[in-house]
């Protein structure tokens, strides 16, 4: 059972009720705050007083107004780390966690000041990905509901802050839709259980779907997920959402988004070790957060062509599983020696990437949870881009910088494509054990359709927390749905990047 997301309303109402609590975030540089009323002006100036410690970066409480109602000063000090933007989301979660903890029915951001407003969709979006729990297992999950959220402007900023807000709420809430599907476990998430997802986003959205079952996998030619996907009794699927709006201008151009599905990844005859296997259910990370930004996608009508694809299956070492020195020839006629079975993911995306080209794609963004090199190179708060066209990775870069999410370009070394080369096949599966981010990235556009341009997601590193980190408790992050729908929206301008 997920935590309902909280209801979020745009108010001129400075009035604190009974049982609210009032948060003020604080910026040396920026008025985001702008108190009316005696009891405000107090408290924000008492918090300003203890602030003035640059040392003191916790939050400051207190009790103010006719009816004392709690308040609380956080200051963008304490996330000085972050982007400002980033900051008062991170600020926005905590103060719902505090009114979660003291049973505070509802929390007033106040956000009167010159530059308050525009940061009322940031407070939103991090309330609202905050709010997240999932809980459903638990005998006694707790109460799923939310403290209410009134974010208060001035009378002039109403409307642009409404539709800010509006908009930042329906986005967050698709991505907690990507972590409810990655941290349910692998049993209740198979392949065909992410193809009803699909199938159920189309019904709400109006997109087009399509999904090819094994007959047909095998039958029209798509031995990726065939070799993934044959030990397991739970067979694969290729997933089609298409977006095809009337808006959408008539310039050829074609957006594609590609998620790796793995359900469940054991490594296959290649068999992980058993420590920290259970993360594995999350492997779906690329495909989840596809699914989800398609729907987002879909629900603010972005004019622009464009198409999500998911190639899903479960890596298991089953009695007809791929064995490592098996080789398939894949879509686009190259042939492929399986070195290890556990670098699975490349192998299902080469049929997906084909998918992308004969659906017309121009522009390509596949997002998987690729390589463990990547964490390491990066660590758990970065994710990798590669790609083929400079401007095109800068440009989902760009994307993601206004939410929060943060790539690092890595080079697509062609020297290092030599790892590839194997004396049976085409290509082999794994490079050496140096480079393991960029090798898989270079075997992935051995199959980039001729002529698109392609940029590569690893995200290995952020899909999953140990510890809470941001906005986010322990578990799924949902990272990259935001950069997805940005890069999409962003696709759809007249100078669109690319």
């Amino acid at each position: 059972m997920r935590t309902e997301t909280p209801k979020v309303q745009v108010s001129a109402d400075v009035s604190a009720r009974g049982g609210s609590l009032v948060a003020y975030l604080l910026d040396d540089g920026l008025d985001l705050a702008a108190p009316r009323a005696a009891w405000e002006r107090e408290a924000v100036a008492n918090a300003k007083r203890i602030f003035g410690d640059p040392k003191v970066k916790q939050a400051v409480a207190g009790h103010g107004g006719p009816r004392s109602a709690s308040t609380l000063a956080l200051h963008t000090r304490a996330t000085g780390n972050y982007p400002v933007s980033e900051g008062i989301r991170i600020l926005a979660a905590r103060a719902l966690k505090h009114a979660r903890d003291f049973h505070n029915a509802e929390v007033v951001f106040s956000l009167q000041g010159a530059d308050g407003a525009r940061f009322a969709g940031a407070v939103a979006e991090g309330a609202t990905l905050g709010a997240y729990r999932f809980a459903r297992y638990f005998q006694d999950p707790g109460d799923p509901a939310s403290p209410r959220v009134r974010i208060v402007v001035g009378e002039e900023a109403l409307d642009e802050a409404g539709e800010s807000v509006a908009r930042a709420v329906r986005l967050a809430s698709e991505v907690n839709r990507a972590r409810d599907l990655i941290n349910e476990p692998a049993e209740a998430v198979t392949p065909e259980i992410l193809a009803r997802e699909a199938h159920r986003i189309a019904a709400d959205t109006g997109l087009e779907v399509q999904v090819w079952n094994e007959k047909a996998l095998r039958d029209q030619g798509y031995p990726g997920l065939i070799s993934v996907g044959q030990g397991s009794n739970r067979p694969p699927r290729l997933i089609v959402l298409r977006h095809r709006p009337e808006n959408a201008p008539e310039n050829g151009r074609h957006l594609a988004l590609v998620g790796k599905g793995i359900t469940f990844d054991t490594g296959g005859i290649s068999l992980k070790p058993p420590s920290g296997m259970w993360t594995m259910k999350g492997d779906m990370s690329g495909a989840a957060a596809v699914l989800a930004a398609m729907s987002a996608v879909a629900r603010e009508n972005v004019p622009a062509t464009v198409t999500g694809i998911v190639a899903t299956a479960e890596n298991y070492p089953g009695p007809s599983a791929t064995r490592p020195g098996d080789i398939f020839r894949a879509r686009n006629g190259k042939s492929v020696m399986v070195d290890n079975t556990d670098a699975e993911g490349r192998l299902v995306l080469t049929d997906a990437l084909a998918r992308a080209g004969e659906e017309g794609a121009t522009h390509i963004v596949d997002v998987a949870t690729l390589t463990g090199a990547a964490v390491r190179a990066l660590g758990a708060g970065v994710a990798a881009v590669m790609g083929n066209d400079a401007d095109w990775a800068r440009a989902v870069i760009d994307a993601g910088e206004p939410h929060g999410e943060v790539f690092w370009e890595l080079p697509l070394v062609k020297e290092y494509a030599e790892e590839l080369r194997c004396d049976s096949a085409d290509l082999k599966n794994i490079g050496g054990i140096n480079a393991g981010t960029i090798t898989a990235a270079l075997f992935l556009q051995e199959f980039v359709p001729d002529g698109a341009k392609w940029a590569h997601l690893d995200i290995a590193g952020p899909f999953i927390v140990e510890k809470p980190w941001k906005y986010y408790p322990k578990g799924a992050t949902g990272f990259s749905v935001r950069t997805l729908f940005e890069t999409a929206a962003r696709f759809a301008a007249p100078d669109g990047d690319g």
